[in-house]
């Protein structure tokens, strides 16, 4: 479907201006500079122009430190849409750190690894917290894995758990993000086209990569929900359930054709009161 030499294009750029950059963020990192914060988002920024993707932006970042920003999760494109926009770590799974060049991508972005299980949970959980302390902004894709990009998958509350930590006396941020891939060349995805960019289940990576890149220019809508603090809630798990449901509904509204801003009126989602029934709330898995 789309044009191998665009594919193999894009890819040489990319790893040309990925190779170039590297030496300069590891003496970042090393070194501990603001730039080493600074430098990957540029960087993501200029990936999104080689790779081909536009991204419509909706509502407001959120400028706390440290933010907890919540999103679902379709694809490994998901990094480099929000890391374009954001000067934040990324949360992610243990097994990413052993991938070929991207573990070493996330090393240098200061991602935190985590395990859902195992002995070292607890010394991921203090890193996790170390950073928030630090006042480093993070993303958690709280599906635990990617989807076909049609719905959003249960979120697990584990995590969420970040959210109750204070930092100087003062309640966590957290901010709900909805990412929609909505169209390709200025045609609409749809469910049959959408998995052209979606990544789950057993879908190998560079072959999926390949046929993606091939594609002319993607356009990603990237909603930016109300900021909220676990104080507002009653437990964790009702902050998940609020979660999911504005990041639910912002990628059903994204997938269904989703305009800019100023061609819409824009809609809150109503804050609950602490301790408030909710009705009909969508399902939250358990870690």
């Amino acid at each position: 479907m789309g044009s191998p030499l665009r594919a193999l294009t894009r890819i040489v750029i990319y790893l040309a201006w990925t190779a170039l950059l590297i030496p300069v963020q590891a003496v970042a990192v090393a070194l501990n500079m603001p730039l080493g914060w600074r430098l990957p988002r540029y960087y993501h920024r200029i990936c999104c122009r080689i790779l081909g993707f536009r991204i419509e932006k909706r509502g407001t970042i959120s400028t706390k430190h440290p933010t907890l920003f919540i999103a679902n999760h379709t694809s490994y494109f998901d990094i480099t849409i929000l890391g374009a926009m954001l000067e934040v770590g990324f949360v992610a799974k243990s097994e990413v750190a052993r991938w070929p060049l991207f573990g070493l991508l996330a090393k240098l972005q200061r991602c935190v690894f985590v395990e859902r299980r195992g002995v070292r949970a607890g010394q991921q959980r203090d890193e996790l917290l170390q950073r928030l302390d630090s006042r480093h902004n993070l993303v958690l894709f709280p599906e635990g894995t990617s989807s076909d990009g049609n719905r959003v998958r249960p979120f697990k509350t584990a995590l969420f758990a970040a959210a109750g930590h204070l930092v100087d006396g003062v309640p966590v941020t957290v901010q709900p993000v909805s990412v929609s891939y909505t169209r390709f060349d200025g045609f609409p995805l749809g469910r049959t086209f959408r998995p052209l960019f979606a990544w789950y289940g057993d879908m190998e990576m560079m072959s999926h990569m390949f046929e993606a890149l091939g594609i002319g220019t993607l356009t990603v809508a990237v909603q930016f929900h109300e900021p909220v603090t676990l104080a507002q809630f009653a437990s964790r798990k009702e902050l998940a359930t609020h979660c999911y449901q504005a990041v639910a509904q912002g990628v059903a509204e994204g997938n269904g054709g989703w305009l800019p801003a100023r061609h819409r009126k824009r809609r809150r989602l109503p804050l609950p009161a602490r301790g408030a029934q909710r009705p009909e709330a969508p399902p939250v898995a358990r870690a």
